[in-house]
């Protein structure tokens, strides 16, 4: 779902321009699991393994999930205003089976290339899918009770960390699914829970909750200053209950070097979502989305936004792309990193990913206006 799909018209620049920036820091992400993960240890973002060219790099991507399922939140409150909650409930469940479908196969193929495969990644287009398939049915609380929920699975999931499951426990599976990453054994086939779903359904919910403050501040022209204020807001109270170290995620600690200690407090954890790691990126998130607000016909702008705005098309391309390449250079230059290719500094990986924008970005722009041409075609709004 876009968040622009209830207009039938006009898009919203910011948000696709929003999108299009984390898709593109989604990308080197990739590119860097793709042909540099022999460089790392363990965790990219363990301070005690991992360079600070490295981290800072890895730590850039993190702003990508929360952002991704927040605007799809927003968007389907947009979406919301056009139809009934009957037709909003339905979408949400087709498109969210659909996504969970995807995940399972078109997407677990690109990065293991197997089929059937040996093991299931549950990333985040099937965590997406489940948070549409709970959005659905939180659709029929009041918007109070809506943001109760939200609030109450961000602030409060943290509070379960302890709760550890073993496979004996006839609890395991649905445990592991909405809080504990963890592998499944499946009869022949391991599926890992690589997100966890429970945050994530709090922060899709959340977003939900705000489309109807958005449309407002942005009628009254007041959206540039606050968003800016929810954003300074919520990164306030990131560094507020960081700093007290009690609550939240791990503890960070004081190092012999300020470079160390800011990493150590900048270390968070994404599986499952912190509820320190969902204050930073989605107040950086809201400062981004005023930025782009204030660009807004600007050239830039613009040209990120194309990749906001058919992001499934963009997220399906830049995988099977990236896979081809790894192949060509695989089979051309050979392995050099044990049985796999890679490169040799994090620079190359960025000239990688810098490499790789221009031809993605062509295929992407003529499938954002094919797909704004033929509204027709419905089953174009799954893309």
């Amino acid at each position: 779902m876009t968040a622009g799909d209830s207009v039938a018209a006009k898009r919203i620049a910011s948000i696709d321009a929003l999108r299009g920036l984390v898709m593109l820091l989604m990308l080197v992400d990739h590119v860097r699991e793709t042909v540099f993960l022999h460089v790392q240890v363990s965790d990219p973002v363990d301070v005690n393994t991992t360079s600070p060219a490295l981290f800072f790099t890895r730590s850039l991507a993190h702003i990508c999930a929360p952002v991704f399922i927040a605007l799809t939140g927003l968007g389907a409150s947009l979406y919301r205003q056009s139809r009934t909650r009957e037709e909003t409930v339905r979408f949400l469940l087709t498109r969210g089976a659909f996504l969970v479908a995807l995940e399972l196969t078109v997407v677990g193929f690109a990065w293991t290339a197997e089929f059937p495969p040996s093991m299931l990644f549950l990333q985040v287009i099937w965590c997406i899918g489940i948070c549409m398939i709970a959005l659905a049915g939180l659709l029929y609380l009041s918007r109070r009770l809506q943001v109760a929920v939200g609030v109450v699975l961000v602030a409060g999931h943290n509070l379960l960390d302890g709760v550890v499951l073993t496979d004996a426990s006839p609890f395991f599976i649905p445990w592991a699914v909405l809080h504990q990453r963890d592998l499944i054994e499946l009869g022949g086939m391991t599926a890992r829970t690589s997100y966890p779903v429970l945050p994530w359904i709090g922060v899709i919910v959340l977003g939900y909750a705000a489309g109807p403050w958005f449309q407002r501040i942005r009628a009254e022209g007041a959206i540039v200053r606050r968003l800016l204020a929810l954003g300074a807001g919520l990164l306030a109270g990131f560094a507020a209950i960081r700093w007290l170290n009690a609550y939240g995620d791990v503890p960070w600690f004081l190092a012999d070097d300020a470079l160390t200690t800011l990493m150590s407090f900048l270390s968070l954890t994404k599986y499952p979502p912190s509820l320190l790691f969902l204050l930073v990126t989605l107040g950086g998130g809201a400062v981004l989305l005023a930025l782009f607000e204030a660009t807004e016909g600007r050239r830039l702008t613009k040209v990120i936004a194309i990749f906001g705005a058919a992001p499934m098309f963009f997220y399906l391309f830049h995988l099977y792309v990236l896979k081809a390449l790894y192949l060509a250079a695989l089979a051309i230059l050979g392995p050099n990193q044990g049985d796999t290719f890679g490169v040799d500094s994090l620079g190359a990986m960025w000239l990688w990913s810098l490499a790789m924008i221009v031809p993605l970005y062509f295929p992407t722009r003529w499938f954002a206006r094919w797909k704004r041409r033929r509204r027709d075609l419905a089953w174009l709004r799954y893309f």
